[in-house]
């Protein structure tokens, strides 16, 4: 067993193998990863891999040692998982292109568990932050998994909601699984591990490059039953991961933002295109829960808390008002206010009526 496992990690270190051209050499091999490892000559006869390829692929295995990658891997304290193991989560096994491998460190989440995947840009909003940390921290008290990519800005946001909550948390990241990416996050990286689970597709080792991202973003949406968006911009790389979700049936969500937000405008457009808004978790935890499943009840520690400000405007709101009628009594900017508002509906203390009127709903703050 130890033989084979370091030959199918060789194999996966070989310089420019890629899942897809390993997946397509197991398969000839019969899964016999020591026999794809030691008659590599016959790598030839593959009908999908072109002369070309293999003769490359050749000359890249003279520079992998099967037992140094073995010790590397064994040095790193994660575990790995292939297609053929029971324990390989089955929503991932699902899709077009699975990983051949994944490596983790933690407890990947069961078959049984809801899992869902919240992105977002990296160059986030104070607006954004404050509602991927909100709907982030309600749907692991639920019992939700938060799957993510430990990215700066609204990755990382709502990594730590889903802990600060008491959750569980995934994060799939774009390095070697030995590797807390970026630096600032190794903290985040080790609260992870405890409290759910880490995981990369790529070699033990393997650094932060640029192409390892996108392709992550598959296993993003593939771990997840659902996606969704808090904040993008309109070419925003976060948008790739929505692409991946519509190819794997997966729902998809997005918070509406300010119009006038540059970082609002590609979850603005997924609305225009009829993907679901969510204006609160109850939007997103009612497709998976039972019906009437309720969020918990809050204690009185987890009472709102608002500055003096934010209760003379919620006093406005005692009867229905006007956005533009709020707009002349409160010292803020249209583009403050929308947000404000935004996030008071998203948490449920005010509702939008037609016509843009906002009446409050909580009476006690």
């Amino acid at each position: 067993m130890t033989n084979s496992l370091a030959d199918l990690l060789a194999l996966h270190s070989v310089p420019g193998m890629g899942p897809v051209r390993l997946r397509q050499i197991l398969t000839y091999f019969e899964n016999d990863a020591a026999a794809a490892w030691q008659e590599s000559n016959a790598w030839g006869h593959i009908p999908e891999i072109s002369a070309d390829v293999c003769q490359s692929l050749q000359r890249s295995k003279l520079e992998v040692e099967p037992q140094k990658v073995y010790d590397c891997f064994l040095q790193s304290g994660a575990c790995v998982v292939t297609l053929e193991d029971e324990a390989y989560p089955s929503a991932l096994k699902d899709i077009l292109d699975p990983p051949p491998l994944l490596f983790y460190k933690g407890t990947l989440p069961q078959d049984d568990d809801i899992c869902v995947a919240m992105i977002g840009s990296r160059s986030s909003t104070s607006y954004g932050k404050q509602v991927g940390e909100i709907l982030s921290r309600d749907l692991a008290k639920m019992g939700i998994w938060v799957i993510g990519g430990m990215a700066r800005g609204i990755d990382s946001i709502c990594h730590e909601g889903a802990l600060k909550a008491g959750g569980k948390t995934v994060a799939v990241l774009g390095t070697g699984i030995d590797i807390p990416y970026p630096r600032e996050n190794a903290a985040l990286y080790q609260q992870i591990i405890l409290n759910g689970a880490v995981v990369s597709e790529l070699p033990v080792g393997s650094p932060a490059l640029p192409q390892h991202f996108p392709m992550r973003n598959r296993i993003i949406s593939g771990l997840s039953r659902g996606v969704v968006v808090i904040e993008a911009g309109a070419k925003s790389g976060t948008l790739l991961t929505v692409d991946h979700a519509l190819e794997q049936n997966r729902d998809i969500f997005t918070v509406p933002g300010p119009i006038t937000s540059p970082m609002s405008r590609g979850t603005n457009n997924l609305i225009r295109m009829g993907i679901k808004i969510v204006l609160s978790s109850k939007d997103i935890y009612e497709e998976y829960l039972p019906y009437g499943a309720m969020l918990p009840k809050k204690s009185a520690k987890d009472k709102e808390r608002f500055t003096g400000q934010e209760k003379e405007i919620l006093d406005l709101m005692t009867l229905p008002v006007h956005f533009d009628d709020l707009l002349r009594q409160v010292n803020l900017t249209p583009q403050k206010l929308a947000s404000l508002l935004t996030i008071w509906e998203i948490r449920g203390i005010i509702s939008q009526l037609p016509g843009k009127y906002y009446h409050r709903i909580t009476k006690d703050i």
